[in-house]
C-alpha cells in the first residue's frame, strides 16, 4: 500500500531546547494513524512539522512521495493535508456556516488577474456548489441545529465538531486532528470518534490522530506511534504498542491497569472502561 505520509529522521530544535530527536515513522493512504505519549513528549511539535507551521532542523517530510520539508502551510493545504488545533482557532463571532466557508477558500477559482470576469461569469454558480459541500459536512457532522448559531456561544464539544468540519471543508486527503475529544464528555466523546471513523472509511481520508483517551486510541486506530520526550520509543499495532514495555514504563505506569490482564485481575475494569 502506498505511503501517504513519511517522517523521516526529524529533528526540531528551540534554541538550546529539543522538541523532536530523530523521529521516523510512516502512515500508509486510508489509515487511521494515532500519535500517542505524555505530556511534552512532542505529539504537537511533529504535526505542526507537518502541517507546516513548524520547519524541522533536520530531516525530511513527503507526501505521497514528494517532498514537501520546505512548503509552507498553504501550500501544503492545496496537496490536500488539513489539520484543526488542540486549541480551538474558530472565528467566534461568525455562524458555524460562515466558519465552515472559510476551510473552502484554498478551493476558491478566483484570483487578482481574473478577478473581475470571474464575477460577471462564475461566481455564483461556484458559490452555490461550494454552499452544497458545505451543507453535506453540515448533515455529515449533525450540526443542523446550529448552522446559523454563533460559533462563540456553542458548547465545547460542538466547537471541536464545527473545527473538524471547517477542516473537512478543505476536501482533505489527509487530515491532522490534534487532540480532537479533549474536554469532552463520554457522550462527546463517543460521537466524536464515529465521526473520525466515518471520515476514514466513508470519505477515505487518511487521518493522523493525537489522542489521549486509551480507549479510543485502542478501539479505532489501524496503527500507533509513541513519543517520549521527543523521540519515538514505539510504533506498530495498538495491542502491541500497548504491552511494549517501553510504553508501560514511559506513558502508562509499570503497574497500569490498563496493561493487567483481566484473567489476572477479575475485578479490574478492562481497557476500555479504564480510558473512558
Amino acid at each position: 500500500m502506498e505511503h501517504a505520509l513519511e517522517v523521516r529522521a526529524v529533528s526540531l530544535r528551540f534554541g538550546g531546547v529539543r522538541a523532536l530527536t530523530d523521529v521516523s515513522f510512516s502512515v500508509k493512504a486510508g489509515e487511521l494513524f494515532s500519535i500517542i505519549g505524555p505530556n511534552g513528549a512532542g505529539k504537537t511539535s511533529i504535526v505542526n512539522c507537518i502541517s507546516g507551521r513548524y520547519r524541522p532542523t533536520e530531516g525530511q517530510l513527503f507526501y505521497h512521495g514528494r517532498d514537501i520539508t520546505g512548503m509552507k502551510p498553504n501550500a501544503r493545504a492545496q496537496l490536500g493535508i488539513g489539520r484543526t488545533f488542540q486549541n480551538l482557532a474558530l472565528f467566534h463571532h461568525m455562524s458555524v456556516l460562515d466558519n465552515i466557508m472559510v476551510g473552502r477558500h484554498h478551493l476558491l477559482k478566483n484570483n487578482f488577474l481574473t478577478g473581475s470576469l470571474y464575477w460577471l461569469t462564475g461566481a455564483r454558480r461556484e458559490e452555490l456548489e461550494h454552499r452544497e459541500k458545505v451543507e453535506e459536512i453540515i448533515d455529515f457532522l449533525d450540526l443542523q441545529s446550529v448552522r446559523k448559531a454563533t460559533a462563540g456561544t456553542l458548547s465545547y464539544g460542538l466547537r471541536k465538531r464545527v473545527e473538524l468540519a471547517r477542516a473537512m471543508a478543505l476536501e482533505p486527503k489527509l487530515i491532522l486532528l490534534d487532540e480532537p475529544m479533549a474536554g469532552m464528555n463520554f457522550e462527546e466523546k463517543e460521537d466524536m470518534a464515529r465521526y473520525i471513523v466515518d471520515l476514514n472509511e466513508e470519505y477515505g481520508m487518511t487521518v493522523v490522530m493525537i489522542e489521549h483517551d486509551m480507549g479510543v486510541v485502542m478501539d479505532i486506530s489501524h496503527r500507533v506511534v509513541v513519543l517520549d520526550f521527543g523521540r519515538k520509543i514505539a510504533d506498530g499495532d495498538p495491542a502491541d504498542v500497548l504491552a511494549d514495555p517501553h510504553v508501560r514504563r514511559a506513558y502508562l505506569g509499570e503497574e497500569d491497569e490498563l496493561l493487567v490482564d483481566p484473567d489476572d485481575a477479575p475485578d479490574h475494569p478492562s481497557a476500555s472502561e479504564h480510558a473512558a
